[in-house]
């Protein structure tokens, strides 16, 4: 550096003309353009000059001193331009071209220039100052000349939020003292004359230094010199200013009090810079411990809910079937309450988890950190493949229970028909066996072989008649078995039984025949009336039996068309009662005529007809009953014909609902679909319309509810089957399902739009923009681009990705960001991401380690004890907690290394 100060100063100057100064804030042209407002200044108060005078000499004897010299009288001082020279040089750091070292006008007039046209270099437009005013001594030219060079190099750098020299400075102050009573900075001037704001400022960053609490408002003087010397002794700033000047002035000069004040932005600078260093840490800790605390909750809700689909899925797989059909049916209600009370919510969390996976992915992305990856068994698609296989085991179950409820049903009514049938071929056998083996025959008459005869061949038809019934009773034991039925040991050794018995009957008959036939040469005698009425008697009598035996029968239908068949066939019946009863008045005739024969030839019966058991009587009783079954047939046909006209209703109550439900869910999912891809408006607006969407959706649930209640009706009927309606209860439900998660994942999709922009700040012309231009190339409104339409819709909104080489290199790099998993389509959320990240910019990790190192003094680690000092409580034991010990070989005991915990953050390395 020259040595100015060496040259010969002894050389006196008049004063010149001209003068400038300028308030502070914009450009250093702004400065420089209020020539007129500096000279009116000035010759307003007097004491502003003279304030000017002591606060102008003392700032620049601040900077002279580092060179080892100082001024004594600002306008005589400098000018030979020496140590104005000097002045630049120290406050600058730059080296100003040699000065002229002879004693003549003429030199110092160019050391002088030499000084304006660096101030002018640095973009300061000086007004109306020229070097013969300052070689002249001209005090106004002077200390303008001072002021421009204060602002430029002493407050126009000073930036507070895009604010920068006066206002910055104003806003720094405010700030500063915001939290101290009874001050109030607006300006200055009178804003310090009680000299608080100058010990608050000091207090806010040296608190150790002032009593502040000791300070009264009606002392200035005391005020002002206790700032002023604590200042000057302690931070190295000058006295610049007097307490009884600013006191005794109506209002202080502004720009000596700018001049002073920017003396302590710059002494507590540093102090500023620890504290953005400090506030960009508490900002990525804050994103981190957040980010951490939603990676918690993710897995402990996707844990509960893969751990109830575990325990849900093997009850929905029991298959065990149970005895009875009210046991199967409690089942079946068991199983509704878990479709109407259990799964619901579960289909919540889950749609809530899928949506909280999403935002936190986005919160990732936004911030720079890895994806988050759940730990094994809970990502997204173990717990999607979870509810698929709990899905299919629903479907079935319900179908199990439901046919399962069929076969007891069928399995009841064969079971109690089988012991109706068995009951009364039991009691037919009854005695049979016996009968066929009675030796009779040996002592009979000829007429009582041949009755005997007669009376065997009337057992044979009727043993024939027989036949059927055994055989639909074997017929319903075989089905039985064929469903397992839970008592087919009883219902097989009872037919077997039966089958038996019947085999013996057979072996019997046959031998007894055998036996007649043997005597039959000795036999001629038969009383043809008496075989003639047996002969009538017994089938009337096993038609009789066999119309009870229908008009007793069970039977289970399911539709209208069903019971009126059954109707039909039964009035077919009754049509034929009168053909009936005549033949029953003609077998009663027959029997009559025999007694009226026997009793006209003086004929004494010997008891009853010997060729039947079946007599007037019992024809009759059982034509009688025959008469009173009729009616109750009639009355259970009815009975059953009015359930099925009820289930009827029931049917198409169930499907006049559900073809109303089923068609407005499917239009909703369309409109949704539609509403997704043309998203009109701000996000705001998209997302109040797609809120109020949904309510309106939520707001239709009573209709299905109704449809519940409806079906539920259906089922406790036992009504399998409708022809009203394509639709199923079950449909309607994974359709609502699907509807109400739709809406909610794009709800979800417009919510992260809204953090990407907020968080990347991009504006809503530029979201409506990447809307206009992602939806232009969507042909298919699939709400996602195939590798040719993403090219498409990148060359329109700039980028080069031409089919050349370079093109395909740059396409394939944007590819690999937007598509990681080689899907071959690439969604809106991942165009949006990819386009904030081209847009903005954030926060990364070099300048977190940039920030810590701040606050550790530029070494290359930090301890506990500064990070306690510099950041808030929880977010400085957040960093202690995870920091590695620091091994560099510069550590000290307690070292921590921020370097590797800054990497970590971002997943750059592993701490």
């Amino acid at each position: 550096m020259v040595d100015y100060h060496a040259a010969n100063q002894s050389y006196q100057y008049g004063p010149s003309s001209g003068g400038n100064g300028a308030g502070g804030g914009g450009s250093m042209g702004d400065y420089m353009a209020q020539e007129d407002d500096w000279d009116r200044d000035l010759l307003l108060d007097p004491a502003w000059e003279k304030q000017q005078r002591k606060t102008f000499t003392a700032w620049c004897n601040s900077h002279l001193r580092k060179a080892g010299t100082q001024i004594e009288n600002i306008d005589e001082d400098f000018r030979d331009g020496l140590k104005l020279m000097l002045l630049l040089e120290v406050i600058s750091g730059e080296r100003l071209p040699k000065p002229e070292r002879g004693k003549m006008r003429v030199h110092k007039i160019n050391n002088v220039n030499k000084a304006l046209d660096f101030i002018a270099s640095k973009g300061v437009k000086l007004v109306s100052i020229g070097a013969e005013e300052i070689v002249d001594g001209n005090a106004k030219m002077t200390l303008g000349m001072i002021w421009t060079i204060i602002l430029r190099f002493a407050i126009q750098d000073i930036s507070v939020e895009e604010t920068s020299a006066k206002e910055g400075l104003l806003l720094w102050c405010q700030r500063k003292t915001a939290p101290y009573k009874n001050v109030n900075v607006q300006n200055f001037h009178i804003s310090w004359k009680d000299g608080l704001a100058f010990n608050a400022l000091i207090h806010r960053h040296r608190p150790e230094l002032i009593e502040y609490d000791k300070l009264r408002k009606d002392d200035p003087v005391t005020n002002l010199n206790n700032a002023f010397e604590v200042a000057e002794k302690y931070l190295d700033i000058p006295k610049m200013l007097d307490a009884e000047d600013i006191v005794n002035t109506a209002r202080p000069d502004e720009k000596a009090i700018m001049t002073y004040v920017s003396s302590f932005y710059h002494a507590f600078s540093g102090a500023q810079k620890a504290e953005t260093a400090a506030n960009r840490i508490c900002k990525v800790l804050a994103v981190n411990q957040e980010n951490e605390h939603l990676m918690e909750d993710y897995e402990r809700l996707a844990s509960d809910l893969l751990e109830w689909i575990r325990r849900t899925i093997p009850w929905l797989e029991d298959r065990v079937p149970q005895k009875t059909i009210q046991e199967m049916q409690q089942k079946l209600e068991d199983f509704r309450d878990y479709r109407r009370v259990h799964k619901p919510p579960k289909v919540q969390e889950k749609c809530q988890l899928e949506i909280n996976f999403n935002t936190l992915q986005t919160k990732l992305r936004l911030s720079n950190r890895p994806a988050f990856m759940p730990s094994e068994g809970r990502m997204v698609s173990d717990i999607n493949n979870g509810w698929q296989h709990l899905e299919q085991a629903e479907k079935g179950y319900e179908e199990w229970l439901l046919n399962e409820i069929r076969r007891l049903e069928r399995l009841d009514h064969l079971a109690e028909k089988f012991r109706q049938k068995a009951s009364i071929h039991e009691a037919w056998t009854d005695g049979k066996e016996a009968m066929l083996k009675h030796r009779d025959y040996e002592t009979a008459t000829l007429s009582d072989i041949k009755a005997l005869i007669r009376k065997h061949e009337a057992f044979e038809s009727d043993l024939a008649a027989h036949q059927d019934r055994v055989e639909q009773i074997a017929a319903i034991a075989q089905e039985l078995n064929e469903l397992d039925y839970y008592d087919s040991h009883n219902v097989n050794t009872r037919c077997q039984k039966i089958c038996d018995q019947w085999d013996a009957l057979g072996s019997l008959t046959q031998s007894r025949r055998e036996a007649l036939e043997k005597t039959e040469k000795q036999l001629e005698t038969i009383d043809q009336l008496h075989l003639e009425y047996a002969k009538r008697a017994a089938p009337f009598n096993n038609w009789m039996e066999s119309a009870m035996e229908d008009l007793q029968d069970m039977f289970i239908v399911h539709t209208i068309e069903e019971i009126e068949g059954l109707i039909s066939a039964h009035d077919q019946f009754k049509s034929t009662l009168p053909d009936a009863d005549r033949e029953r008045e003609a077998i009663l005739a027959i029997h009559k005529e025999a007694q009226r024969i026997a009793e006209s030839n003086h004929i004494k019966l010997s008891g009853s007809n010997p060729y039947t058991t079946v007599t007037p009587q019992i024809i009759n009783s059982k034509w009688e009953k025959v008469q009173q079954l009729v009616p109750k047939r009639d009355h259970a046909l009815l009975e059953e014909q009015s359930k099925q006209q009820s289930n009827e209703h029931l049917r198409r109550q169930f499907a006049s609902q559900a073809n109303i439900v089923g068609p407005w869910i499917q239009t909703k999912m369309e409109e949704i679909g539609r509403i997704s891809i043309e998203m009109n408006g701000t996000l705001e607006d998209q997302l109040n319309h797609l809120k109020r969407y949904e309510r309106s959706i939520v707001d239709y649930k009573p209709n299905l509810d109704l449809l519940e209640q409806q079906h539920q009706l259906i089922q406790e009927a036992l009504i399998f089957d409708n022809k009203h309606t394509n639709y199923t209860m079950e449909h309607i439900r994974v359709g609502w399902e699907q509807l109400l998660t739709t809406i909610a994942r794009t709800i979800n999709e417009v919510e992260n739009q809204i953090l990407t922009r907020d968080a990347k700040g991009i504006s809503q012309e530029q979201m409506q923009e990447f809307r206009a231009s992602f939806n232009h190339f969507d042909k298919d409104h699939g709400g996602a681009l195939g590798p040719e339409e993403f090219k498409a819709c990148l060359i329109s909104l700039g980028y080069d990705v031409e089919n050349d080489r370079q093109g395909d290199a740059e396409f394939n790099r944007i590819m690999s960001v937007v598509d990681p998993n080689h899907s071959g389509l690439v969604t809106f959320q991942a165009f949006i991401d990819f386009m904030s990240r081209e847009t903005t910019d954030t926060d990364t990790a070099d300048q977190v380690i940039a920030s810590f190192k701040v606050l550790a003094g530029d070494k290359n680690f930090i301890t506990a004890e500064e990070l306690r000092r510099e950041l808030p409580p929880d977010q400085a034991e957040y960093c202690i907690a995870r920091m590695a010990p620091y091994q560099g070989p510069d550590a000290v005991p307690g070292a921590l290394d921020y370097k590797s915990f800054s990497t970590a953050l971002y997943g750059e390395s592993d701490l």
